[in-house]
């Protein structure tokens, strides 16, 4: 019996997660459940695959979360420091589900155990993928992709040498925008934005989707993940979303990875790594979808992908600026107070204020310096975004 947790349990990864350990529970002990604020969802869950402990971010709702466990067995605690405590528990596999910078410190407690995570939490390998790779590698423990192209790149070079690699193409929805005029999506909504046309997920990574945020975190990941230099990853913009990745090789082979837009394969993948098992997801027919389309991605719709490339270029603590700024714009954005295609206007003007900074270009790679770095980019943002609307 496997002993696994997930921490981002009340998410649209988690939840996936979930679903796949509930239908085999005589497989799994599930130490710990963590969740935000939805804490009836983390109570039912907690006690149906009746899990160590359950743990909310949010202390003000410890008592809550005490209410709805009352009498199942399971303990609640509640904080940061709650969550750093349920990643030290003895665990062989951890769903890296939570959003945001908030994920990266309770993944890096989790391989400090050598366990294996799952890293569905981008902004890990994007603020401190070199911290995360060096914990991996001191302690034993294993990181395995759950977003759907990494996994796809993942599987793509399994018994491949990658010095054979000379390409790797990531596939990208598109987005609620994908046909939009650029007039349009200058006075979209976050409504509108939070509309995925393939893909069930939650309302950030959604509206992410649309600006191309979220596929510019993934060509960093990639880099981070794979270890290849910046200008062999592309990117591609496939509609249909059944092709999440392909791996191009040397002697001109390309690998393709085909498969239903659900996230249950890329989680079924990694929790059952190094084996294969039958998940319960959509078998494609081919036949019927008859065609596949593909197209380069606008660069003046999608300057994302561009500043993704420059974060690269620049290193060091770049990544941590740009997440940050990336987040105080959607939250801006979320708030009206920017519109749509004014988030890569400021996370562009907080990139030039801070990453050409000696300080930021010196300093070593901690957990301390990671999180001091996203402080100061999001108190930058913020003054961005305040100058923008003056």
């Amino acid at each position: 019996m496997r002993r696994v947790s997930i921490f981002g349990a009340t998410g649209s990864i988690g939840q996936n997660t979930i679903d796949l350990i509930a239908r085999d529970p005589e497989s799994y002990d599930v130490v710990a459940l963590t969740g935000g604020q939805n804490i009836a969802r983390l109570a039912q869950d907690a006690v149906r695959l009746r899990a160590e402990i359950a743990v909310t971010a949010d202390e003000k709702r410890l008592p809550d979360l005490r209410d709805a466990l009352a009498g199942s067995g399971v303990e609640a605690a509640a904080g940061s420091e709650a969550l750093l405590e349920a990643a030290t528990r003895p665990t062989d596999w951890v769903m890296s589900a939570i959003v945001g910078a908030a994920g990266l410190a309770p993944g890096l407690k989790a391989l400090e155990q050598g366990a294996t995570l799952a890293l569905a939490n981008k902004e890990s390998l994007v603020t401190a993928g070199a911290l995360i790779m060096e914990t991996a590698r001191a302690h034993g423990g294993h990181i395995l992709p759950v977003d759907s192209e990494h996994s796809a790149v993942f599987q793509g070079l399994v018994g491949e040498d990658m010095s054979a690699v000379e390409r790797i193409i990531i596939t990208a929805s598109g987005g609620a925008f994908r046909d939009w005029s650029l007039d349009d999506m200058a006075k979209a909504t976050p409504a509108q934005a939070s509309s995925h046309p393939n893909w069930n997920m939650g309302q950030r990574i959604t509206i992410d989707s649309a600006s191309m945020f979220n596929k510019a975190l993934e060509v960093i990941e990639t880099k981070e993940f794979f270890g290849c230099d910046h200008d062999m990853i592309e990117v591609l913009v496939h509609p249909e979303s059944m092709v999440h990745a392909l791996v191009g090789f040397r002697d001109g082979a390309l690998m393709a990875h085909v498969g239903p837009p659900d996230m249950r394969h890329a989680i079924g993948y990694a929790l059952h790594w190094p084996h294969r098992h039958s998940l319960p997801v959509e078998r494609l027919d081919l036949a019927k979808i008859g065609q596949l389309t593909f197209r380069d991605p606008d660069p003046v719709r999608y300057p994302a992908l561009r500043l993704a490339h420059e974060v690269l270029e620049a290193g060091g603590m770049a990544g941590a600026v740009f997440n940050a700024a990336k987040e105080r714009a959607l939250d801006a954005f979320l708030d009206g107070r920017i519109g749509f295609l004014q988030m890569a206007d400021a996370v562009e003007e907080v990139l030039e204020r801070l990453v050409a900074s000696q300080c930021l270009k010196n300093a070593q790679m901690t957990l301390d310096t990671v999180q001091e770095t996203d402080h100061l980019a999001r108190k930058t943002a913020d003054n961005v975004i305040a100058e923008q609307n003056r």
